[in-house]
């Protein structure tokens, strides 16, 4: 046969074929947070819908019940938009890295993963949603809740409550552990209370966030937008959001 007559194997194919199919032709695939990390959803896709993924960027799956594929979102308009895909080692399931136009869940909670294994093991029915959180995110989540809280048992306030309640103090507080930070760098000591140092100051400026009603994931979408663009892009698109 010619070379010119060769069938083209295009590269989406190849990848299709290297996946290791169920009997169903089937694959676990699970939604991720490209900020947060946090797993929104977890679906089955076939190579119809992985293949619609890649093409659409829009998470879509396989329905078993309904034996039809289907894009999260197709009739809300709320899509996961995927910056990525990856596969296992196994290659038998599949990660979709995106960003979620809404909360993913239908019980209109972030993710679909909100009850603890460890409260269901304590109790039968749990009634507290329990969203799994990675350590920023619990920080986050604690900083809130002593934003709602009273005074204390001895009828004084923590000490992120009294944080939030005075801009001076916080400000202070940030300034000073920033400082504790670099000290070590400046006087040439050793690195063994950076990463406490570290932690105060992402403690103390998480705590300014809450202040200002900005999420740490707002955060982390600046830095992934900044540093997927090179220097020149990055400060044309600041200044024109600037101007």
């Amino acid at each position: 046969m010619a070379i010119s007559s060769l069938p083209c194997v295009q590269p989406v194919d190849i990848l299709l074929d290297s996946i290791k199919w169920d009997d169903k032709g089937l694959a676990v695939a699970i939604a991720q947070n490209v900020d947060t990390g946090a797993i929104l959803m977890q679906g089955f896709v076939n190579k119809d819908a992985l293949a619609t993924t890649i093409t659409s960027r829009k998470a879509t799956f396989f329905s078993r019940s309904g034996a039809t594929l289907w894009t999260k979102g197709e009739t809300s308009n709320n899509f996961i938009n995927i910056y990525d895909m990856f596969v296992d080692c196994d290659r038998d399931s599949i990660i979709y890295l995106g960003k979620p136009d809404v909360p993913t869940c239908h019980t209109g909670l972030e993710t679909c993963y909100f009850t603890s294994i460890g409260d269901l093991l304590k109790e039968q029915e749990v009634e507290e949603t329990n969203l799994a959180l990675t350590t920023l995110y619990s920080l986050e989540s604690t900083i809130s809740k002593r934003e709602l809280e009273l005074a204390g048992k001895h009828g004084k306030p923590s000490w992120t409550k009294r944080l939030l309640l005075d801009e001076n103090l916080l400000c202070a507080k940030i300034r000073a552990e920033a400082d504790e930070l670099c000290r070590p760098l400046e006087e040439k000591e050793d690195s063994s209370c950076t990463a406490s140092e570290m932690a105060n100051v992402i403690y103390h400026a998480m705590v300014l966030l809450r202040h200002k009603d900005v999420k740490i994931e707002n955060v982390l979408e600046v830095l992934r937008r900044r540093f997927s663009q090179s220097g020149i892009e990055e400060k044309q698109s600041r200044a024109s959001t600037e101007s």
